[in-house]
């Protein structure tokens, strides 16, 4: 309320509020895809000139970005990225388990035959990226497909849950494929294609299965990651 904009005319709410929308949608995806690494501070004054609005929004959106943990407020009242907390992780990757094999076993029970193509879709997309060593498109592909399988289950809950992980998850995948010193394996492209294989055949068991198998193949190899490359060159 005390900013002072060098547009002297009031900001409608609806425009006030898509403002708030787009500098959290905004530092999000740059928090979440390392553009602004771990540690770095947020400048308020910097992101008003750069975005061209006033600091109301962009304090709003900081507010929004401190309560799901990405952003930290310091005593001094300045504000930084979150730091990854490499030492707790176990709790994460648990529950990341969890929600592969619930939500996959789910949608081979619950799927309806238009969800299909949109998993199959996003499957098409990942494959592609992996193709062309887009890590950050593998990423949001793959969170996407995880997320169209979850959608499918019909459980809301859980969907919610497992899209808030895996967004929780993308900073540590984007350190894991920028470490990738070879082509991404085929693998996780043949995993997916399975997965869909079995919640097209409404088997349960094996959606579960193959769900529980990906996930903890993933987990273990993250694990495998920090615990080998305490001297691992990565830009943060």
């Amino acid at each position: 309320m005390t900013d002072i904009d060098t547009d002297n005319s009031p900001i409608p709410e609806r425009k006030r509020g898509s403002g708030v929308k787009m500098v959290y949608d905004l530092l999000r995806d740059e928090i979440l895809d390392l553009v602004l690494p771990p540690g770095s501070p947020i400048d308020e004054v910097q992101l008003a000139e750069r975005l061209k609005m006033s600091r109301t929004p962009i304090r709003e959106a900081l507010v929004r970005l401190a309560g799901e943990g990405l952003i930290d407020t310091l005593p001094n009242r300045s504000t930084m990225v979150a730091n990854i907390d490499f030492l707790n992780l176990n709790p994460f990757f648990d529950a990341l388990v969890l929600m592969y094999r619930v939500t996959t076993r789910l949608a081979a029970q619950n799927h309806r035959p238009e969800d299909l193509p949109i998993i199959r879709g996003f499957h098409e997309d990942y494959a592609a990226a992996v193709q062309t060593r887009d890590a950050l498109t593998m990423i949001a592909t793959n969170a996407a497909f995880h997320a169209a399988i979850a959608e499918s289950g019909r459980n809301p809950y859980f969907t919610s849950l497992f899209r808030r992980l895996l967004d929780e998850g993308r900073r540590i995948l984007r350190l894991y494929y920028q470490s990738y010193e070879e082509q991404f394996p085929q693998r996780f492209v043949d995993e997916h294609a399975a997965m869909i294989a079995a919640i097209a055949a409404r088997d349960i068991e094996a959606a579960d299965r193959l769900g529980k198998a990906h996930a903890e193949q993933i987990v273990e190899q993250v694990q495998k990651l920090f615990a080998r490359n305490s001297k691992l060159d990565i830009a943060l």
